[in-house]
């Protein structure tokens, strides 16, 4: 066998270049042809899209049901302060960089108390808006079962 520091340099070579492999930081940003102007980049939505109309509607007092039903549920609860929800919403458009809102509603007691973050309610806002009225028409049923389905129907099938 041959010199055994031979085998342990041999060994502490190996050991540093297995180091000097590990990816940095900038090697999970992606490679340099994503950056570039004509690579499309899809939108990326996440978290709950609170809207004006949303939070003008939210009012001191209302419980916890009440506020779950006009925002949804929301993307942060803490078990240890349970008084406390927050809603994120980040979008990030093509090339654009990344947009971030937020908004947190603070319970004591079971109760709405305050509302903090980007969006706040405007009484005014919600006093000049007016209620759409939604018309939906639905078309009268035609029978397009086959020859089949008719019969198995007038049997009893």
């Amino acid at each position: 066998m041959r010199n055994p520091l031979d085998f342990s340099l041999l060994l502490a070579l190996a050991a540093l270049t297995g180091c000097s492999t590990t990816p940095t930081e900038d090697a999970f940003r992606g490679s340099a042809l994503e950056r570039l102007p004509f690579v499309y980049r899809m939108t990326v939505q996440q978290g709950n899209i609170v809207t004006e109309e949303m939070v003008d509607a939210l009012q001191p007092g209302m419980n916890k049901k009440q506020v779950r039903y006009l925002l949804g549920t929301p993307l942060l609860t803490d078990m240890f302060h349970t008084d406390r929800w927050d809603y994120t919403y980040t979008i990030r458009r093509g090339h654009n960089s990344m947009e971030v809102k937020r908004l947190t509603i603070w319970f004591q007691d079971d109760a709405l108390v305050r509302i903090d973050g980007d969006l706040q309610p405007d009484p005014q806002r919600a006093a000049g808006r007016t209620q759409e009225e939604i018309v939906v028409t639905v078309p009268d049923w035609k029978d397009r079962r086959g020859l089949i389905s008719r019969a198995a129907g007038a049997v009893g099938l």
